[in-house]
């Protein structure tokens, strides 16, 4: 399970220009999930997400978590994280969970989420979404489990 983590100051979805999830300070989370991946995958990325220590603190030194800050989490499925782009100029998609396989995760993970988090925004399954943000910083990471 993969997930390309953004601090912002604000992140919003739409779809069809309908806005599905938006969030204030926190973390825009980009989800790829594997075939690999299990439950466990899961809870471990998150926790990690939860935890890692990318807000100012009074020294502005990056020693915060999300949950530190009270921070929102917004939620957003990527299929291409997985993408093998090593060889030539296609992806290759071979690693990526079926789509039915994805979606069980995505949910889980949203649902894990909102039992440690207040404030949790989602984009949705397979829609064509148009994601906008203020990366604050900027910073972004790429996390793996």
């Amino acid at each position: 399970m993969i997930a390309l983590i953004q601090r912002v100051t604000h992140a919003k979805v739409e779809v069809e220009k309908n806005n599905v999830g938006n969030i204030n300070t926190g973390i825009l989370l980009l989800l790829g999930v594997e075939k690999s991946d299990t439950t466990k995958n899961a809870d471990d990325l998150l926790n990690k997400v939860i935890n890692y220590r990318i807000f100012a603190d009074q020294d502005d030194r990056m020693n915060l978590s999300l949950l530190d800050i009270g921070g929102e989490l917004l939620i957003v499925p990527q299929f291409t994280l997985p993408a093998n782009t090593r060889k030539g100029t296609r992806p290759s998609f071979a690693s990526a969970a079926p789509p039915e396989e994805g979606k069980l995760y995505y949910e889980y993970f949203i649902k894990q989420a909102k039992t440690k988090l207040k404030i949790v925004g989602t984009g949705e399954f397979g829609a064509d979404m148009q994601v906008s943000l203020t990366n604050n910083g900027p910073v972004t990471f790429w996390l793996q489990k």
